[in-house]
């Protein structure tokens, strides 16, 4: 039953989160409040990770919560969820593609596409710097307590990428960089 649930909760991500990776976030955090397979923090983690392995990040995450949920069966039938709709649509859109190419409706229908995309993925990133940056303590009091560490780590990072060398380093480069100072912090 839980590899149905699986291929049926990530069949909604894949189906309905256009613009690629970031976008999935925002699916991926419901899934974690209503399934409770994971949560924030550790949606955190796997978003850092899933960047910085080879593949793609959706496909990366739906990997990694299928198998912590399921084992290699749950890895397998998580990523088709994710992947299949894209298949699936990606083989209508072919079928129609010569005859609908010059259509208004469907150049229309892209346009309209961009700016959703753009909001998943500025959601995605709003939504991960605030949970680094910054978390909730006090049930009732909600208070906002900043983790000053990793401000000044992001400001530095911010401040470094506007000074023109570090814009021509290689982005395995970062990856290293901050794999180090991870390791070294423990933010």
């Amino acid at each position: 039953m839980i590899l149905l649930r699986l291929f049926y909760e990530f069949a909604k991500v894949g189906l309905f989160a256009v613009g690629g990776g970031l976008a999935t976030v925002p699916f991926l955090q419901h899934m974690g409040e209503v399934t409770g397979w994971f949560t924030d923090a550790e949606l955190t983690t796997m978003i850092a990770v899933s960047e910085s392995t080879p593949g793609p990040m959706g496909v990366n995450m739906a990997t990694y919560v299928g198998f912590s949920t399921s084992g290699i069966p749950g890895a397998i039938v998580a990523t088709l969820g994710l992947i299949t709709p894209s298949i699936i649509v990606i083989l209508i859109i072919a079928g129609f593609l010569q005859k609908f190419r010059s259509s208004k409706a469907v150049e229309a229908t892209f346009y309209g596409l961009r700016p959703a995309s753009t909001a998943l993925i500025a959601s995605a990133g709003l939504s991960v710097a605030a949970s680094v940056l910054v978390t909730v303590e006090g049930l009732e009091e909600h208070v906002l307590v900043a983790h000053w560490p990793a401000i000044v780590l992001a400001v530095v990072i911010f401040v470094a990428m506007k000074w023109t060398p570090m814009k021509k380093l290689h982005p395995i480069v970062f990856i290293a960089i901050a794999a180090v100072v991870g390791a070294v912090f423990q933010f």
